[in-house]
């Protein structure tokens, strides 16, 4: 298993999960994740516009199994649409729908969805859903489909290691789409595994949105693709109201801000709220060279904690595979 594997396996730990709750944003966390409640996101985000660049914000939480919580999280993502109107900063949301309950019940789902679209649609705030394992493309698609027959301010993402997303991109070129390389494991069946291919068909599905499509988000960190996209626009006269950047809160923040300075649209992905443990594992198996900062911070303080475990048992195990070879 390599150091990405790991670190997505630990993400999807459910035990884990619970007990990272407990320790609040102790774990390192606190470099990435804006947060545990809005007071606190919604000043991330006043300083971020003091610095021109806008935020989509992610009320942090997936894979909910119980009603109870599913309405919990909706009532919690009303609560940010009214912090957004009532602050008066550049935001808008991104949600999960599994969050709201889509292992439950569909229209026990869309109708948790349609409450929180109708709200933000009166505040003029645009909805992005985002997409996550390939269980769940076809419903979450489902649910754009059927609720974009009566709201215009809703899109999605476009998740490039899928070998589907060429024909996704085209389905929903009039839909303002974020287009990611994507972030969960998935099979050789539905997904490319090499990243050079992942990479080709990210840059692929960029190009053909900024050419055909409504506005693109391009998610990346990366200074080649941040490259290319430049260019590409330069060449073919797009331009810069029908794109933006993004990147993640707490990652490249002196790029993010080159980026704003340098005219582009920029906004940053803003998660937030205690049920931070999934999202902050897969992002450290997107972005290895976090873990050495991550892991500074934990035992600097404790070491009994979620993260030490995980890094205690990600060594051992490697000490052992190595000791069995021999």
């Amino acid at each position: 298993m390599n150091l990405k594997d790991f670190f997505i396996g630990m993400s999807q730990n459910q035990f884990l999960n619970s007990a990272a709750k407990k320790y609040g944003l102790k774990l390192g966390a606190q470099t990435v994740v804006a947060g545990t409640n809005i007071q606190d996101m919604i000043q991330s985000v006043k300083d971020l516009n003091n610095n021109g660049i806008s935020a989509t914000i992610d009320n942090l939480g997936e894979f909910v199994f119980e009603e109870e919580e599913a309405l919990k999280a909706k009532e919690q993502i009303l609560e940010v649409i009214e912090a957004i109107h009532t602050n008066k900063v550049d935001a808008h949301i991104s949600l999960k729908p599994t969050q709201l309950g889509l292992d439950i019940d569909y229209e026990f789902c869309k109708q948790n969805l349609k409450e929180i679209a109708s709200k933000a649609k009166e505040y003029d705030i645009f909805i992005n859903f985002d997409m996550e394992d390939y269980g769940h493309l076809k419903p979450s698609f489902d649910l754009i489909d059927e609720l974009s027959v009566e709201f215009d301010n809703i899109g999605t993402v476009i998740q490039a290691y899928f070998y589907e997303s060429v024909k996704n991109i085209e389905k929903y070129k009039d839909y303002r789409l974020r287009i990611v390389k994507g972030a969960y494991k998935e099979s050789e069946s539905v997904a490319f595994q090499d990243k050079k291919d992942i990479d080709q068909n990210f840059l692929k599905l960029i190009e053909y949105h900024l050419l055909s499509g409504k506005f693109t988000s391009i998610a990346t960190h990366d200074h080649r693709v941040i490259n290319h996209v430049k260019e590409f626009v330069k060449e073919n006269n797009i331009p810069l109201e029908k794109f933006e950047f993004q990147m993640l809160f707490g990652f490249r923040k002196d790029l993010q801000l080159e980026l704003a300075r340098e005219g582009y649209n920029f906004c940053t992905y803003v998660p937030f709220g205690d049920d931070w443990y999934g999202y902050y594992m897969r992002r450290l198996a997107e972005r290895p060279q976090n873990i050495n900062l991550a892991v500074k911070q934990v035992f600097n303080k404790k070491t009994n904690t979620v993260l030490g475990v995980a890094a205690g048992a990600f060594v051992l195990g490697r000490l052992t595979k190595k000791k069995n070879k021999k």
